[in-house]
């Protein structure tokens, strides 16, 4: 069992930096790949940022691909994701969720969710 609890959400002005934070409970966290999704209103739950089960391996979405990166510390149990030159696009609830393999990024394939945090993007 895995328990994941976001935080670091908040409002900021478009060009502006956030660092989110998704810390784990249980022991089989450093089993899993941590997966970051956002939604925002009216759409789809969409993949934003994953890393593998051992930090060595991340993969990101389009969008967001060279401003958000995304890493995690064992010992901390905890992943975090750090967004840069947000966008009004950006807005969203962020959650992070735990999956099988870095190469699996569909939401259906995840195995435990955190239950997320806003971010407002201000333009």
């Amino acid at each position: 069992q895995v328990q994941l609890v976001e935080s670091g959400g908040g409002l900021v002005q478009a060009g502006g930096s956030l660092r989110l934070s998704c810390a784990a409970s249980g022991r089989a966290f450093n089993t899993y790949a941590i997966d970051w999704f956002r939604q925002a209103p009216g759409k789809e739950r969409e993949f934003v940022a994953v890393i593998s089960y051992n930090g060595r391996n991340t993969n990101y979405a389009n969008s967001v691909k060279g401003r958000f990166t995304i890493s995690r510390d064992s010992a901390k149990n905890t992943v975090y994701l750090q967004m840069n030159s947000l966008k009004p696009e950006d807005t969203a609830v962020y959650y992070c969720a735990a999956g099988p393999l870095w190469t699996v990024v569909a939401a259906s394939s995840m195995k435990y969710w955190g239950q997320g945090t806003q971010i407002t993007v201000s333009s």
